[in-house]
């Protein structure tokens, strides 16, 4: 049984597989069905076997009739590997005919006769041989053709009464349960004695049945659910309590019996509360509401079930627990379940594949069908016994406690926008919206449909309680609310039925379109009819329609979000305008986008294109715009500007500590407050406040606001700077026994080495490479140094107080404490808004996920924030993506490092957060008229809320390795919605692109006043270096801060 043999995997792996596939080891007590009931008859004859509208029967009555009619059917030649058709309804004689025909060593093909068409009735008489048809009067003509009995007529037999020779073996068969034809004619599933003995007569399979407890038969005899019913009851010694046709009738039994077994969608419209009586509820067939087995599991024991019928009613058994998460449990004893990859080998613990079944579950196969059994059923390669294992075509993965989560059906998996979605995934997140009882989803015409239970559930609950658990292209975009579904004769939801619902309502809304187009159109012709006099000529005429739009004067932009069908407007450009008006700006499709990535390559050819010349001489243009940039040129200003007041000092006759220690707190005050959110935020807005009629040299100039940074770094350096005069005074000062005490100079020297430490980690290419030991002495260093700074200015203040003056007054005096404790107040107040919040992911790829915070702050365009799961030692700011109306934001997080990449492959579900959202570089968008956007891949994240805020024209170019794989079709679809005519470049299919040359492109064909890249460090710096040297205002990230 050891996998490592065909799988190679770590020993832990390898354990986990070995322990969790497999159940435990135990012997059935019975190997044949009709073994178990004998048992029971023989044990207890007088106990009642079947109740039915006030009918019952002992266990010894029905043993009897049961000798009698399987000793007739061996006469009619009943015997192991003979099959009989059972076409009843529920009743006490529908009981005695399948035990007799377990006695007579046959197998039972049971069909509702009031259910069953004439089509399948005749299949599966032909496809399984069946010797005779057990049946009642009603149904007896539609058999005339074959060896009939009515069960009715057991009377009329000779009372041989006697038990007949047992023939049966735990390997024959016991029934055959013809599944869904939904893909063709009805398959016969044959299962064995064996088979039904391991689940029924070992728990948990038969569900804490035994002597003296009731069980319900509710469901349809063709579903092999009925068959743990009816033989699960027989064979430990229960009273099988079978309904009647009515809903009163079904309620009334179970008013009265202890154990149900049914569907969930069965039990969804039932109050526990009406049913003190029942003890154990078992379900399968489809999948669990979590809030319907919470609601049961409060007063009676319920289980969650897994199993097709080729696994012998259900292989997986779970008792759930309330409040805990709901599985389908673990295989059933003497059974196995794998979950396996496409190439059939063992996945990881807790990552999804299919679920294999083997062991004493696995049917013999699929009646005459030797090529669909060798499809589905396989040798067991893991068992290494000559057992076969069976594909359910469930999907699921194990969790860490060795129990099965069910992930829903291969078979239910639709595309939808590209991706793949479980339709029993968005059922189940339909139900936790707390209004719904019910509900389900089907892909219809390619759309998501959501159908939900009762009429009164509020669709926009829905539709956010389903948000809040799928990626948005697995929420349904139409939804009908019902009273209640309709359901198969398996008690399963009739899917085809809500099919047809959606299709007429469809049809409905067409009809009611083509009859308002069709009325429009009539009034259009008579207009025209009525108008028409002598024929005037027009200076179109003769001219195709392509030429008419090129001769026509064109409008000037308007840049709002077009109206789609959502919005109550559609608009069909085939009708209005003929098949050939496809051809009029490109490409429709994707809600008429025409961007690169829907249709042409609108930058082909651009590489043949020259560029212009650059402006001014190679030397002085390197100087403006590479090595004095607007950031070094704000350095040098502050750093000039301190050495004239250093100058100054020396012409005056020099200064003394104290002095100088003023000058070092103001340089880092400066410091300290250019890094403050508050501060930051004011500079954006007022330089933004510019209005976009304003000459453009005004604006690039006040454009470059986020350069501010310089000023900081100038402070921060000349401040240390200043420190090291001070340090020098200072310790001259005490050599010479003057006011400076020792005390403020250790602290000084202390405050010297940590402010060294930063300056030194804070140098751009240390800082590039060594980030985080950048950020953590920036962080400890800078608190540490802030501390003992508090220390030098008291100390300093007491060296240098009057003798008639105390320290208190020195200190409320002394300019240099407060400006301390103003930029100690600066440094606290981000932490003073620190916050554990909710987050809700959405992975996109496995190189980028989506995080979407939903507490109380909706940032604007252009804002970043802070996020991490670690807030003492590290920060990452990501630019927040707000959609226009709505609170709250996102933020795209893309594989760059270990934090990033455990944030994609382990979500997390609260992240922290602190200060305010900050304002960014493309804070500047809207001092420019048009613009063009430059991103390459996640610097699509600063970019996405400037283009969806749509206050400008904006032109993207977007390069990437597909797009759509890597950031998912929501993303990609908003931005297009936005910004029809996006130059989305696949990287991976085109090669990298001559970023310059295609940005100057665009910015010339969008008549652009300005280009922002989001981009890596050398590409920014190339971009932004290209367009400003040849006169256009280009704006970028900068490294240098």
């Amino acid at each position: 049984m050891a996998v490592a043999l065909l799988h190679p995997t770590p020993f832990e792996e390898e354990e986990l597989f070995n322990r969790f596939s497999f159940g435990s080891r135990q012997q059935a007590p019975f190997g044949c069905v009709h073994h178990a009931f004998e048992h029971h008859a023989a044990e207890q004859p007088d106990a009642v076997a079947v109740e039915h509208l006030g009918d019952s029967i002992t266990y010894g009555e029905l043993n009897r009739q049961a000798n009698v009619l399987a000793n007739h059917l061996r006469v009619l030649g009943v015997r192991p590997g003979v099959k009989v058709c059972l076409l009843v309804q529920r009743s006490i004689a529908m009981v005695v005919g399948i035990v007799a025909v377990l006695k007579a060593g046959g197998a039972y093909a049971p069909l509702d006769g009031a259910i069953v068409t004439q089509s399948t009735l005749e299949h599966v008489l032909t496809d399984s041989g069946a010797k005779v048809v057990l049946t009642m009067h009603e149904y007896v003509h539609r058999v005339s053709d074959f060896p009939t009995f009515c069960l009715e007529d057991i009377g009329s037999l000779t009372q041989n009464a006697s038990k007949p020779a047992d023939l049966s073996a735990p390997s024959d068969a016991v029934y055959i349960i013809y599944t869904s034809g939904t893909t063709g004619k009805p398959k016969g599933v044959e299962v064995m004695h064996g088979n039904v003995t391991n689940l029924v007569c070992l728990a948990p399979g038969n569900i804490e049945m035994r002597p003296g407890r009731r069980v319900s038969q509710l469901l349809n005899i063709a579903f092999d659910m009925a068959a743990w019913e009816i033989l699960g009851s027989l064979s430990n010694g229960c009273t099988l309590c079978v309904r009647g046709k009515s809903s009163k009738e079904w309620r009334a039994v179970m008013k009265t019996v202890d154990i149900v077994i049914a569907t969930p969608s069965m039990m969804a419209p039932h109050d526990p509360a009406d049913y003190p009586n029942i003890k154990v509820v078992a379900t399968a067939g489809e999948p669990c509401p979590l809030p319907l087995a919470e609601k049961w599991a409060q007063s009676a024991h319920y289980y969650n079930c897994c199993g097709p019928t080729e696994v012998t009613i259900v292989n997986t058994v779970h008792l759930h627990t309330p409040g805990e998460f709901l599985t389908i449990g673990g295989p059933v004893p003497n059974t196995s379940v794998y979950v396996l990859d496409e190439n059939k080998k063992p996945v990881p613990i807790g990552e999804p594949g299919v679920m294999w079944a083997g062991g004493a579950c696995v049917s013999k196969g699929y009646l005459n069908l030797p090529d669909k059994t060798a499809e589905r059923y396989m040798l067991d390669p893991f068992a290494n016994d000559g057992t076969y294992m069976f594909n359910t075509g469930d999907l699921g993965r194990w969790r860490e406690n060795g129990e099965l989560e069910h992930l829903g059906r291969v078979d239910d998996q639709v595309k939808v926008k590209g991706f793949r979605v479980e339709l029993d995934g968005v059922s189940a997140a339909m139900q936790t919206c707390t209004s719904v009882k019910n509900a389900t989803a089907l892909l219809i015409e390619g759309e998501l449909w959501g159908f939900v239970t009762p009429s009164t559930a509020n669709v926009e609950d829905v539709k956010a309680a389903t948000a809040l658990v799928q990626p948005y292209y697995a929420v349904p975009t139409q939804y009908i609310t019902m009273d209640d579904f309709t359901y198969t004769s398996n008690g399963k939801i009739d899917k085809r039925a809500l099919k047809q619902l959606a299709l007429d309502k469809l049809a409905k809304v067409k009809s009611e379109k083509d009859d308002k187009v069709k009325v429009e159109t009539e009034q259009i012709t008579t207009i025209t009819t009525k108008q028409q006099g002598a024929y005037i000529p027009s200076p179109y005429d003769g001219k195709v329609l392509s030429d008419i739009v090129n001769v026509l004067p064109k409008p000037p932009p308007v840049y709002q979000v077009t109206m789609s069908e959502k919005n109550g407007a559609l608009l069909d450009v085939k009708g209005a305008l003929g098949d050939s008006s496809t051809s009029i700006g490109g490409s429709l499709e994707k809600g008429g986008s025409s961007s690169s990535l829907e249709s042409g390559n609108c930058w082909d050819g651009y590489r043949d294109e020259e560029l212009p010349d650059k402006t001014q001489g190679h030397i002085l243009r390197n100087i403006r715009h590479q090595i004095l940039s607007l950031y070094r040129r704000l350095f040098g200003v502050v750093f000039v500007t301190n050495m004239a007041i250093f100058i100054a000092t020396l012409v005056k006759g020099g200064a003394n500590a104290h002095q100088l220690g003023l000058i070092v707190v103001a340089n880092l005050f400066c410091a300290i407050l250019m890094r403050q959110d508050y501060v930051i935020n004011a500079f954006f807005t007022v330089a933004c406040m510019v209005p976009s009629s304003w000459p453009l040299w005004i604006r690039r100039i006040v454009a470059r606001v986020y350069h501010i940074g310089g000023l900081h770094s100038g402070c921060a350096f000349s401040g240390l700077v200043w420190l090291i005069l001070f340090t020098i005074q200072a310790t001259r000062e005490l050599l010479n026994k003057q006011q400076v005490s020792i005390a403020t100079v250790a602290v000084t020297y202390f405050i010297l080495a940590l402010l060294v430490g930063i300056v030194l980690f804070a140098y751009p290419k240390v800082r590039s490479t060594h980030h985080d030991a950048f950020e953590r002495t920036h962080r400890f260093l800078g608190w540490s140094a802030t501390a003992l700074v508090w220390a030098q200015v008291i100390l300093l203040t007491n060296d240098y107080r009057p003798q008639d003056q105390s320290l208190g007054q020195a200190l409320v005096h002394s300019p240099a404490f407060w400006l301390v404790v103003v930029f100690t107040g600066s440094i606290i107040l981000p932490w003073l808004r620190l916050r554990k919040v909710p987050v809700r992911a959405e992975v996109l790829s496995n190189h980028a996920v989506r995080l979407y915070f939903d507490y109380a702050v909706t940032p604007k365009p252009g804002h970043f924030t802070r996020i991490s799961d670690d807030p003492l030692f590290e920060w990452h700011g990501f630019a927040t993506i707000s959609e226009p109306g709505k609170t709250g934001y996102s933020l795209v997080v893309s594989k760059a490092g270990d934090w990033t990449t455990k944030m994609i492959t382990n979500p997390p579900k609260e992240l922290y957060v602190r200060g305010i959202p900050t304002y960014g570089v493309l804070r500047i968008a809207p001092l420019f008229r048009r613009m063009v956007l430059v991103a390459t891949g996640s610097g699509i994240g600063p970019c996405a809320p400037v283009i969806l805020a749509q206050r400008i024209p904006i032109r993207l170019l977007w390069t990437s390795p597909d797009v759509r794989k890597t950031f998912g079709d929501k993303l990609v679809d908003s931005i297009l919605a936005a910004s029809p005519d996006a130059v989305i470049y696949d990287t991976r299919k085109h090669g990298k692109p001559d970023m310059v040359k295609l940005t100057y492109k665009l910015v010339k064909e969008h008549n652009a006043e300005a280009v922002a890249i989001i981009s890596n460090q050398k590409l920014t710096q190339k971009v932004v270096y290209g367009m400003m040297s040849r006169g256009i205002p280009a704006f970028g990230a900068i490294w240098d801060s």
